[in-house]
């Protein structure tokens, strides 16, 4: 054997021999103390993707909006471009080819927002020692559950960094009709939330369809708080239950084979209070894995429900792995949850998962 053939094949099996407790780079490591270096390697500046671009087939159409960034400015005593995010985000021309980050200062906006699919490479930007918050109290009796969003992106290649998303409407109370309230929905592709808040009740945060990326962000509910056929990794999130009863976290919206989606949440702390559930089977095959989390006292022995649709059972995906907490124990879980092989858990493991290697870039530097 060659020289170089025999030193080749014994640097693969060092880097991804198990017993040495080492991972390949690509994939998020056990160790969370690990994750920022992991970080440092696999979300790199537009600097380096752009010198990188041919090697690393990174997203051109990003990387061309992140050549001039345009950034404008919100305050709500006057000294910005705009009073009102709505009328920053008006500003901005359809067919937007560039980024143009709104830089928001501290204080409540109460308002409705939309950043329509004619916008993309929008950046909603916040100070992070006064983080503002976009408040509204929509309904689904008043919008419907869709359209009753705080703030709502349908435009591709978002970015929201040190914002608070919130619905203030009232917790329900099991009497009112449509009283579920999202607090933001994300329909674009290839949007990213950076230390965020979502707050809410029933319905907080409508992951509803794309590839999406949650860093360090906190999301707050009661029942069904990420909800949504959206494929999305939850990175080193606060999954926080406010439930008073019975919670439930995920409600999964996968209903056909074909449907490329799925929730993957890595190195989560779920916290709160209620007798909660990880997921529900709301629709007939969603797809939910919990990795390396956190789970407090307050999850449900069972995990997962299936609704009530015993039919389901053979067709949910809900997977743990390597989970940690008084929360995780398999004693009780149903029969229809997985508890995944180091194999079966690697697809939810890395970037790849969304495709994030070729569009995931690190939060901008103002």
């Amino acid at each position: 054997m060659a020289p170089l053939l025999a030193f080749l094949l014994v640097l693969n099996i060092f880097i991804n021999s198990p017993q040495l407790g080492l991972s390949r780079p690509n994939l998020i490591p056990p160790n969370f103390s690990q994750l920022d270096s992991w970080i440092a390697h696999n979300m790199r500046d537009y600097a380096n993707r752009k010198a990188t671009q041919a090697t690393l087939r990174f997203d051109a159409q990003l990387l061309s909006a992140e050549e001039i960034v345009r950034i404008i400015t919100v305050r709500k005593d006057g000294t910005g471009q705009f009073r009102t995010v709505t009328d920053a985000v008006n500003s901005i021309p359809s067919g937007n080819t560039r980024r143009v980050v709104v830089f928001i200062g501290g204080g409540v906006y109460t308002e409705k927002v939309l950043v329509d699919a004619s916008k993309p490479f929008v950046t909603f930007y916040g100070d992070q020692n006064n983080v503002p918050s976009i408040t509204f109290d929509g309904t689904a009796l008043k919008y419907g559950t869709w359209n009753s969003s705080t703030v709502a992106v349908e435009s591709d290649y978002f970015v929201a960094v040190n914002i608070a998303f919130v619905n203030s409407a009232p917790m329900p109370d099991g009497v009112r009709l449509g009283a579920q309230a999202v607090a933001m929905r994300i329909s674009g592709d290839k949007a990213a939330f950076h230390n965020c808040r979502f707050i809410g009740f029933q319905d907080t945060l409508l992951d509803d369809r794309g590839r999406h990326f949650f860093k360090d962000c906190h999301v707050q509910g009661t029942v069904d708080f990420i909800f949504g056929n959206g494929k999305s990794l939850y990175l080193n999130n606060t999954i926080h239950s406010v439930a008073n009863g019975m919670g439930v976290i995920t409600a999964h919206a996968r209903e056909n084979v074909e449907d490329d989606s799925g929730f993957a949440f890595v190195h989560c702390n779920i916290t709160g209070t209620g007798d909660t559930f990880l997921g529900r089977a709301w629709r007939e095959r969603p797809r939910v894995v919990f990795a390396y989390a956190y789970m407090g006292s307050l999850i449900n022995k069972q995990g997962w429900s299936d609704y009530m649709h015993t039919e389901r059972d053979k067709t949910v995906y809900y997977g743990e792995y390597k989970c940690m907490g008084p929360g995780s124990s398999s004693s009780g879980r149903v029969k229809y949850a997985r508890m995944l092989s180091d194999e079966e858990a690697k697809p939810f493991l890395s970037l790849t998962f969304i495709k994030g290697t070729k569009w995931v870039l690190p939060p901008p530097k103002l």
